[in-house]
């Protein structure tokens, strides 16, 4: 598949406990582990001209990874426009942490994407609450612990997801709707919470599985060709 993954890379250039974690960019790790997987990589960072996701680019992509935070009003709104309808005619998208107020999420999502939020340092454990699903293919556990990450907390103003993967819990008491799916037209969906730009969550062997999966899962399957495509005499239909 061909995969994009795309990064707004500033805090890797202005925080040293960001660029110690991840010398490279969020981008890079994420584009490593996914190789791993034999896709064809392409990283895109919000400095490039038009973002690097001009329509050639998204015309060509199967899915793509989007991780934002600081400089979200900094993403051009063509160009958000541009991946809604790139969504909207089949292209997957995987929106990380902080990217549920990206601006394509928003327009796909159609509401303001708010929650609650507190810098902690707390453990958190994503509870797997559906094991069959093929997002969570290959973890052996009930949840994936993580013992330090930001909080986020609900209310969590989403469309009811089409599909709940992982609740999270936190050690303030917190929960939250950590892992879900989404179907917008043609396109697949999946919002994963985890992935703090100061911790080393995307060099976790276990959220990397569940990228990996994820992947695979929001490529789409294309349009199903109708089991009658044609007008036939209703006495075809009849019981005999």
């Amino acid at each position: 598949m061909k995969v994009i993954v795309w990064n707004e890379n500033r805090h890797e250039k202005v925080n040293p406990e960001v660029s110690a974690i991840y010398p490279n960019g969020i981008h890079t790790t994420i584009a490593d582990f996914l190789k791993e997987e034999g896709h064809q990589l392409t990283i895109a960072t919000l400095d490039e001209e038009d973002h690097g996701l001009t329509d050639k680019v998204l015309k060509e992509t199967d899915v793509l990874i989007w991780w934002g935070h600081k400089a979200h009003d900094e993403v051009k709104d063509h160009i958000a426009e541009k991946v809604k309808e790139h969504v909207l005619d089949g292209m997957g998208l995987i929106v990380l942490h902080s990217a549920h107020f990206s601006k394509p999420f928003i327009k796909l999502m159609g509401t303001t994407c708010d929650l609650k939020w507190r810098k902690a340092d707390e453990k958190e454990r994503l509870w797997v609450v559906d094991p069959s699903h093929p997002i969570t293919e290959g973890l052996e556990k009930e949840y994936i612990e993580l013992n330090k990450e930001e909080m986020y907390g609900e209310y969590f103003d989403i469309p009811k997801p089409d599909e709940l993967i992982f609740i999270s819990w936190f050690e303030g008491g917190e929960v939250f709707r950590s892992g879900a799916t989404f179907k917008r037209g043609k396109g697949r969906i999946f919002y994963f919470r985890p992935g703090h730009e100061t911790y080393p969550t995307y060099n976790n062997k276990e959220i990397q599985q569940v990228i990996k999966n994820a992947v695979k899962w929001a490529k789409s399957p294309g349009t199903l060709t109708p089991m009658f495509g044609k007008s036939q005499p209703l006495e075809n239909f009849k019981s005999k």
